[in-house]
């Protein structure tokens, strides 16, 4: 059929649904088309990218249709009856670089190579706004202590504030003579903002009330590669590929307060959540902690070992050759200043005790073998035939792009590398950005157990006891004193309808709401719908007047 229309050689990913004769075909050119089988009739057809359409799904009803754009990280899932999205989600076009957790821990906001900053939502999972206005790449994002104002530094020379109510670009911060910004900081106040320049070796500060340039601080003999304010002082500390860590005092105009000397260039910075110690990786794999207020040494972590590289395929020298060469590039206090998060240029995540100096876990961020660098040992042999088929293959590619004329082909393999890693204010889980994309490790994995009120008394077979004795409204309370769903819903469902208005009335306020929220989520998925219903008009009809003056 696709021959015939001159398609077939553009057609990329096809799904069919058995009960509903449904076929849906994607294109290289992002469109889409729904036919009715046997007869091919054409129900719709739709343009959802200019990326060719990877992969497709159709649920079990045959309702929805998921498609993925690998091209640009796009996921929808469309209705084609109503022709609407149900979800339409976007990662970064290529690698995340930077991310920061909002102060209660409930948003992150995430930078990546494409120019976009965007802002997800840690319970759900989802990007809900995405900010465009960077020209290149974005290196470094933070949320003030507010939580409303998203900052962002970019390659194109430009600091930007957005705005987490009306989704705006508010402030602009630009150096007088345009430079490349690699890192980025603002102070607790939320009013004084800083970024290091990686081209003029300066970093300057503005302020955000007038968007005003303040100071343009000079010292540095290097790329300027990591700022941070002290949590508790008026102090900010900067890293340099000069081998040193300045720390700047504000309220003593900004002079040097004092200058640590690091044997290898430094890579990145970090404050305690105390403001007491200073944390500094450099390029050698150490992790040195100082008192910054003394300028002492307090200890050191030697980390390359820890670091594990992998043997990357064209690599002439074995992983732990290699890995003489690697260090730490972001490091994050844990909430409590007792841990710190180590990740690099590998697959592992560590984290450290700091009092002890020791390694307490190592995460392994993926398995995933399509990415570069995961092996650590490669036997020669193999390595050798494994070379050979790679050049064949390049050759055949490039054979093959020479007589299509397509110069711009490449084949890459992406190294599995973690860019950033920040703890959660709330000390509960953590998050990196990786190849693999936003990683989040949590403590907790969602609350299955969570009873309220609870006592002695209140189990299953007592609630079903008190069932059979039908003593409606007592088994009801229980149920929702031991909160487990499947629970309340049997309960529910075993009160004959006639006995609902009794039961509703001699309910206790505290419960009238918990069964109210009950009910919403059932009739969401419940099909006694007219039973629910009952329920719902029963208790609102009694209690409604009370809630409302709540």
């Amino acid at each position: 059929f696709f021959n015939k229309e001159g398609d077939f050689n553009n057609l990329t990913a096809a799904a069919y649904h058995k009960k509903t004769h449904l076929l849906v075909t994607g294109f290289a050119s992002g469109v889409f088309h729904l036919h009715e089988l046997p007869d091919f009739n054409l129900i719709h057809s739709l343009s959802i990218s200019d990326q060719r359409i990877a992969s497709i799904s159709i649920n079990c009803t045959g309702d929805w249709i998921a498609f993925g754009c690998s091209g640009l990280g796009q996921l929808l899932v469309w209705e084609w009856q109503s022709e609407s999205y149900v979800l339409k989600q976007q990662g970064h076009f290529n690698s995340m670089v930077s991310l920061a957790y909002s102060p209660d821990g409930q948003y992150i906001v995430t930078g990546g190579e494409d120019g976009k900053v965007k802002v997800w939502n840690t319970s759900s999972s989802f990007c809900f706004v995405t900010f465009t206005e960077h020209n290149s790449g974005v290196t470094a994002v933070t949320f003030t202590s507010t939580g409303y104002v998203v900052l962002s530094a970019s390659l194109d020379g430009t600091v930007r504030a957005f705005d987490l109510h009306r989704y705006r670009n508010f402030r602009t911060f630009t150096s007088p003579r345009p430079s490349q910004f690699s890192c980025l900081a603002v102070d607790s106040s939320g009013e004084i903002v800083a970024a290091g320049s990686q081209d003029s070796f300066e970093i300057f500060i503005w302020s955000m009330q007038s968007g005003r340039l303040l100071d343009v601080l000079a010292g540095h003999e290097g790329p300027i590669s990591s700022l941070s304010f002290n949590p508790m002082k008026c102090v900010l500390a900067s890293a340099s590929w000069d081998k040193t860590v300045k720390l700047w005092d504000m309220l003593d105009s900004w002079r040097t307060k004092e200058t640590l000397i690091i044997n290898s260039d430094v890579l990145v910075v970090a404050f305690r959540p105390d403001g007491r110690e200073l944390a500094v990786a450099a390029l050698n794999g150490q992790i040195t902690f100082w008192d910054h207020d003394n300028a002492v040494q307090t200890g050191s972590i030697e980390g390359r070992h820890d670091l594990q590289m992998g043997r990357k395929e064209l690599d002439k020298i074995t992983a732990k050759q290699a890995a003489k060469g690697k260090s730490f590039t972001t490091l994050c206090y844990s909430a409590d200043g007792q841990s710190i998060l180590a990740g690099g240029l590998s697959k592992f995540v560590c984290i450290y005790n700091v009092k002890e100096q020791i390694l307490m876990k190592k995460f392994e961020i993926s398995c995933n073998h399509s990415l570069d660098a995961m092996e650590v040992l490669c036997v020669s042999k193999e390595m050798k035939e494994f070379i050979y088929f790679e050049l064949v293959v390049n050759l055949l590619n490039h054979f093959q792009i020479s007589l299509l004329g397509d110069m711009s082909y490449r084949h890459f393999k992406p190294e599995i590398r973690v860019t950033c890693v920040r703890f959660c204010p709330t000390g509960r889980s953590w998050a990196a950005t990786t190849t693999e994309g936003l990683l989040l490790y949590s403590l907790d994995s969602g609350l299955i157990f969570d009873p309220f009120e609870l006592d002695i008394d209140v189990t299953p077979s007592n609630i079903h006891k008190t069932l059979s004795q039908k003593e409606y409204t007592v088994a009801i309370v229980m149920a929702f004193k031991l909160n487990e769903k499947r629970l309340i819903q049997e309960v529910i469902e075993a009160v004959p309808s006639s006995e609902v208005d009794v039961v509703c009335s001699s309910l206790p306020d505290l419960y009238v709401e918990k069964l109210l929220e009950f009910l919403a989520s059932a009739f969401e998925t419940s099909c006694h719908l007219e039973f629910y219903l009952i329920w719902a008009h029963k208790l609102l009809m009694l209690h409604g007047q009370k809630l409302k003056t709540r």
